[in-house]
């Protein structure tokens, strides 16, 4: 019974089909009450008082409280990634007390007995504010005369990462190209919002809807608290969408349960969806100047770039992590000898920045293949024979990419076996990339409104991020099986994938295992599910742990038999003597023979991280006259070592395209000139719907098989990190030089206007 590479079904989909899932707003407990947040009006302002004495009047209102509550000693909420006490000063509390820095920021809590009271409630605190003067634009926060956010300034961060001589390069370049690019705010719009029950019993905590970093998340959430670890517990719940904004440590992250506490009752608190796109994690925003030298034919000599990321109002969890990745992997799968990218980290008065899907891999390709499209126009060249003169072949070795990332974030990515030349072939002859593009021109050249065009873009995937995962799997004294991990569900079937890997190893239906992810009361221990890392880290935690539970089964199992070892098998939840098929052992007698349940703990743990190629082609049609554009076929191509289950990584890789299609032509956050957000609600966000999406051919490969023992790589981002790149050269392929193709989203009213290449 071998299911490890095959199409199996979705284990959990039978219970969500049938609603049978269980989300946050699903969970009620006895006496719970119901909280709100109040947030600030304003993007910028001191806060003179908060008068909730008319909502405290309010039948059914049990509690206000405010930052003057906090301790004296609260903490502000700690980074994850990259930390560093030169962040410190950036970050934020959970409750703003003289000062507020964006509109949405918490200034208070409401408890009222049912949610309906709570808002009404709310409505009635009085606020009073001395208005200042709103930072909004990266270039205004980096001037001296703008106001100052923080007393350190408006820069969180800035350094530069140099390899080789980049000056040297640029004189002696044949052709050098200049350009600059930005790319627009945006966030992850799960459909489910953000949610919270916390549940104080007197000794300790429980509480609902962490999801993403359940370790993490109660790590932070024990030192704000004044607990033990041992004393909070995060239950799995079902989560409608993550996509890197949701789960991490927010302010309501620790105002709920901090509520709960001190009421000693549950509490719950879930968004409305204007205040989720305030509230949430937004993402995107950077600003670039970008210098590419070459040689007459083509080949990279020089790679020059200055990156703003504009941050928001404070450091999140992730500090400036995506700045990093975007510096990191800005190289991509070329060869580039001189590389330097000069980085800013700025604050602004809008909502704080983090992680969403590819966070500076979908960025920072953008930003390189349209480079190398401007490349290959300014020479006559086919944008393919560009890429070809310099995709990094095994003989490079070390990659340039590899080189820079373990420079910049001070972790290593192994591309050990990775052929990015002979990849990029293989690609254009499975997508017919000739044909298509003699097509689009035939297509064009007949004439009317409509042109067509064809972008390419090399990506990079990294996974396996350490620096471990935890797995348990336990066979009960009934003779079933329990599978345990710290990795959380984001609603990547990741209950299926993880079954039939230990399913595999010891020869049971992958329906047959219960399954518990990011539980912190079945696994004391873990990381989480970000990063494209669950497959690989948790997926091989799994195996061997599965493997060490075999043994202990087939050790007792040949002892009963008085039969060696190697000579017992299992079968359908049996171990039985090979050739000897009367001779049989169920799960259940074997647990009768160890006197109890056996247990198999595995700590996966990883140095490096685990990097991989995809190759994206866009075809579109671009009607000239009102900037729309339609896109009419994505192939992508991606190397993923190993697929567990092909039927969940084509799904992963095609849900990545569909967002990366929202991200490179429709959504955006705006602001208005007083830092109000105006795009609030799915009116104005706009995604991607099914009837708007193109055909998609998603080819998955065995290249190389990954560094460890299951031979997998991740690929839940890979989808969405070269889209907005394909999409935009496919669109500049369809227009010529009519438009300048310099941001995204490229929503129809920027096509529209003719954006103009300035002189050089």
């Amino acid at each position: 019974m071998n299911t490890v590479g095959t199409s199996i079904k979705r284990v959990e989909d039978p219970r969500l089909l049938t609603g049978g899932g269980r989300y946050v707003d699903d969970v009620v407990r006895s006496g719970m009450a119901h909280a709100v947040i109040v947030r600030s009006a304003h993007a910028h302002a001191h806060l003179r008082r908060v008068d909730p004495r008319r909502a405290l009047a309010r039948p059914g209102v049990l509690d206000f409280l405010t930052g003057a509550d906090l301790p004296d000693t609260m903490q502000t909420i700690p980074l994850r990634s990259g930390a560093r006490p030169d962040l410190a000063p950036f970050l934020q509390l959970p409750l703003a007390r003289a000062r507020v820095r964006y509109v949405g920021e918490p200034i208070a809590v409401l408890v009222a007995g049912d949610r309906e009271t709570a808002e009404d409630a709310r409505e009635l605190v009085e606020i009073e504010y001395d208005v200042l003067p709103a930072v909004l634009a990266a270039d205004e926060a980096a001037r001296a005369s703008a106001p100052r956010l923080f007393a350190e300034g408006n820069v969180a961060a800035a350094w530069t990462t140099v390899i080789g001589d980049v000056d040297a390069a640029l004189r002696d370049a044949a052709c050098v190209v200049r350009e600059r690019f930005s790319t627009g705010r945006q966030t992850g719009a799960p459909l489910e919002t953000r949610g919270l029950v916390a549940e104080w019993d007197g000794a300790g905590l429980t509480m609902w809807g962490t999801t993403k970093v359940p370790y993490f998340n109660r790590r932070v959430l024990a030192a704000m608290l004044g607990l033990d670890e041992a004393q909070i517990h995060f239950p799995e719940t079902d989560v409608g969408g993550g996509f890197g904004s949701r789960g991490e440590f927010y302010p309501e992250d620790f105002l709920i349960p901090w509520t709960a506490r001190r009421l000693g009752r549950p509490v719950k608190w879930v968004e409305e969806r204007r205040e989720h796109f305030l509230a949430i994690n937004h993402s995107r925003q950077q600003e670039w100047s970008v210098t590419v030298a070459v040689d007459a034919a083509g080949r990279l000599l020089a790679f020059d770039a200055t990156l703003v990321n504009v941050m928001g109002a404070y450091l999140r969890t992730h500090g400036v992590w995506v700045a990093s990745l975007t510096d990191a992997y800005l190289a991509g799968p070329y060869r580039i000898p001189n590389y330097r990218c000069r980085v800013s980290c700025v604050m602004t008065n809008r909502t704080p920045t983090g992680t969403v899907r590819g966070p500076g891999f979908f960025e920072g390709t953008f930003v390189r293949e349209r480079a190398l499209d401007l490349v290959a126009a300014r020479l006559g060249l086919d944008p393919a024979v560009v890429r070809r003169r310099n995709l990094a072949r095994p003989l490079d070795v070390p990659y340039a990419v590899a080189t820079i990332s373990e420079a910049v974030t001070g972790r290593g990515v192994s591309f050990e076996g990775e052929d990015f030349g002979a990849m990029f072939e293989q690609a254009l002859e499975i997508a017919g990339y000739d044909k298509l593009l003699a097509a689009c021109r035939a297509r064009t050249a007949a004439g009317g409104d409509v042109r067509y065009g064809v972008g390419l873009a090399a990506a990079l995937e990294t996974s396996g991020v350490g620096p471990f995962e935890t797995a348990k799997v336990t066979l009960t004294t009934e003779g079933t099986l329990v599978l345990a991990t710290g990795a959380p569900s984001v609603g990547q079937g990741l209950a299926t994938t993880l079954a039939q890997v230990c399913g595999d190893v010891l020869q049971v239906a992958p329906d047959g295992i219960a399954v518990h992810l990011g539980d912190t009361r079945f696994m004391a221990d873990g990381v989480g599910s970000f990063a494209s890392r669950a497959a690989v880290m948790a997926g091989n935690a799994v195996y061997r742990a599965a493997r060490d539970l075999r043994e202990q089964i087939v050790t007792l199992a040949a002892a009963s038999f008085e039969a060696s070892p190697e000579d017992v098998t299992l079968e359908a939840g049996a171990a039985i003597v090979r050739g000897v098929p009367d001779r049989r052992c169920t799960f259940r007698d074997v647990a009768a023979l160890a006197g109890g349940s056996l247990e198999a703990a595995c700590r996966h743990e990883a140095a490096q991280g685990i990097g991989a190629c995809a190759i994206h082609l866009a075809v579109v049609a671009v009607d000239f006259t009102t900037g729309a554009i339609r896109p009419e076929r994505y192939v992508l191509v991606c190397d993923v070592g190993r697929a567990i289950n092909p039927r969940i990584v084509e799904g992963q890789l095609v849900g990545g395209i569909a967002m990366g299609l929202g991200h490179a032509l429709l959504e955006e956050l705006v602001y208005d000139g007083d830092g109000q957000l105006l795009t609030s609600t799915f009116m104005d966000y706009a995604l991607p719907t099914a009837d708007g999406l193109p055909p998609i051919d998603v080819v998955l490969l065995d290249h190389t098989p990954g560094p460890n023992p299951l031979g997998v790589k991740g690929a839940g981002e890979t989808g969405t990190s070269g889209v907005g790149a394909a999409i935009a050269n496919a669109v500049a392929n369809a227009l010529g030089d009519a438009v300048a193709i310099r941001r995204l989203p490229l929503t129809a009213s920027v096509v529209a206007a003719g954006d103009k290449p300035p002189p050089d």
